[in-house]
């Protein structure tokens, strides 16, 4: 048996423009699709994954920090200019980009309340 691998990731969203500026201010490109009579959502590829948006009903963010939440993490060419387009959106950063053994890092909030770690590898 071979090791499983991500192969779809769906974000489900109640604020869809604003998910889509957020994750476009990222570096993401979306196409719109729909399949049969389902809902319209938007994905991209990343890899060998899919990342789609779909459409949800409004609710409460989980806190981040509670069972259930989910952080997602994605690489960037610069973290710094990243959390800069996200922040004039109005996004939550939660920790500043810094510095770590890995590299530059940083954890922001996405409209829904989704932590996203933003990460560059380190320059030598």
């Amino acid at each position: 048996m071979s090791n499983p691998a991500l192969s779809l990731m769906v974000l489900r969203t109640s604020q869809m423009e604003a998910s889509l500026a957020f994750y476009r201010a990222l570096g993401f490109s979306f196409v719109e699709e729909q399949h049969g009579s389902g809902s319209v959502h938007y994905s991209t590829q990343l890899g060998a994954s899919v990342l789609e948006i779909f459409p949800g009903e409004p609710a409460a963010p989980l806190n981040r920090k509670a069972g259930g939440a989910t952080m997602l993490g994605f690489s960037v060419g610069s973290v710094d200019e990243a959390v800069s387009a996200i922040k004039d959106l109005g996004a939550q950063v939660v920790t500043a980009p810094s510095d770590s053994p890995w590299g530059r890092r940083a954890v922001i909030v996405d409209p829904d309340g989704r932590a996203i770690e933003l990460s560059a590898a380190k320059q030598n």
